[in-house]
């Protein structure tokens, strides 16, 4: 990976796009520290625990835990394509008609996107504000609220500055997208897990190996060297099976001579990627977050306790619906991503078929109980990596309590490895454009 970025930066276009790239997410970095006037962002302080904070902190690269102006992240963007994709699944006909328009129906698609986001944000905003207000003040010891001086205009401004940097950050994701390497929205979360690695590391050293008795350092080394040691091994399973595919064979009724007449078409075992963990992630949070603000009058109802076990990923009872989410999240997303009936369609376009499979309906079919079983692998190993450090949170205990903040170290496993080679896939893309472009000159 090394070698092929020194090669990149000696092209002068791909060190363009690289840098280009970088001083995008130098931009994102710099603005997750500039905090929202009249708020307090030490009133979050005493909230780490809550799944739903920590939710939005990954979306948003850490700008949560600030509240900065960017505070919402990508958070509503996510929701906004999560709702208009499941709005052409024969929902809206208006969707439907623009999903198989290519190009042109993409971009009217896209512009539907932005419009939701900005309604979403705006709304998120004004109540994750209002809502995080009120828990913080119950929360901690000394009543402290997150707004100064909470009134229904104070909220409405707040949102609005929130609603402006969620439109500013999604339009840098799309830029990176656009102008970049790799995908945008991607790439702004993964910026912000990297960024707050260091500061983790540091609390999990300090927490292992300097606090506590020598007794305890001595069990805590062993934990935290068995840790390495299942990170590693982890990160090369994701990453091996990140890139694992299908090879389905291809044949070509009409081809010019000299031309081969088969090829393979690679369908991934994992298409859905990382999304259906982010999707999970937010449908688990999102009531999560809504009982949080009912506790202060609830909280002794049995109704009340059962639905906090079920909406907390940190509970077995809760790690287990955020498990068979990612998996229903799985199998609908990889039926986006690959679409078999489009995929049936193009085939049949192009002269081509697979062997031993009439072109058509027949096709379309076999492309579907295909991709049902690779979804059926694909959806067991995102529900095992994420399901990993919650297991280990739990089974833990209060023993190395850093760990317990680890809810979604499964998710933000995924996200990096699944960037890192997204970007390796991209610029070893434009490097073989480049060389084509050199020997058709």
């Amino acid at each position: 990976m090394f070698k092929l970025v020194l090669n990149g930066l000696k092209d002068n276009k791909i060190r363009t796009r690289i840098l280009f790239t970088l001083l995008i997410m130098a931009v994102f970095r710099l603005g997750v520290h500039i905090t929202v006037p009249g708020v307090n962002a030490a009133a979050l302080s005493d909230l780490e625990n809550l799944p739903f904070l920590n939710m939005l902190n990954l979306v948003s690269g850490g700008a949560m835990q600030s509240f900065s102006i960017f505070a919402m992240g990508v958070s509503p963007y996510i929701t906004a394509s999560i709702v208009i994709q499941l709005l052409q699944m024969d929902i809206v006909p208006k969707f439907v008609e623009w999903a198989k328009q290519g190009e042109v129906g993409r971009k009217k698609l896209n512009q539907a996107t932005r419009w939701l986001t900005l309604v979403l944000a705006f709304i998120q905003s004004v109540g994750i504000t209002a809502g995080f207000n009120q828990y913080a003040a119950m929360a901690t010891t000394k009543g402290v609220k997150l707004v100064e001086s909470p009134s229904p205009k104070t909220f409405i401004i707040i949102g609005l500055i929130l609603t402006a940097g969620t439109m500013f950050v999604t339009w840098m994701g799309e830029m990176i997208t656009e102008k970049g390497i790799g995908n945008g929205v991607s790439m702004i979360i993964f910026a912000g897990i990297v960024a707050n690695m260091p500061n983790a590391v540091k609390n999990l050293i300090d927490e292992t190996l300097v606090n506590g008795t020598a007794s305890q350092h001595a069990i805590n080394a062993v934990l935290l060297v068995l840790l390495v040691i299942a990170v590693i091994a982890v990160v090369t399973i994701v990453t091996w099976f990140q890139q694992a595919e299908r090879k389905i064979p291809i044949q070509y009724t009409k081809r010019p001579t000299g031309a081969p007449t088969s090829s393979y078409l690679p369908l991934k075992v994992n298409a859905a990627g990382v999304i259906p963990v982010i999707f999970a992630s937010s449908f688990i949070a999102t009531p999560n977050a809504i009982l949080q603000f009912m506790s202060a009058s609830h909280k002794s109802d049995g109704w009340f306790q059962v639905l906090s076990q079920v909406f907390n990923y940190n509970t077995w009872p809760g790690a287990l619906l955020y498990t068979v989410l990612i998996v229903a999240f799985t199998f609908f997303y990889a039926f986006v991503q690959v679409n078999p009936e489009k995929m049936a369609e193009n085939l049949q376009k192009q002269g081509s078929y697979i062997p031993g499979v009439r072109p058509g309906k027949d096709t379309e079919n076999w492309v579907s109980a295909l991709l049902m079983r690779l979804s059926t692998v694909g959806s067991i190993f995102l529900g095992v990596v994420a399901l990993l450090p919650i297991a280990a949170s739990i089974f833990i205990g209060e023993s190395v309590s850093s760990i317990k903040g680890l809810g979604l170290g499964g998710t933000s496993l995924l996200i990096i490895v699944g960037v890192a080679i997204e970007f390796t896939k991209q610029l070893h893309g434009l490097l073989l454009k480049k060389q084509y472009i050199g020997f058709t000159d």
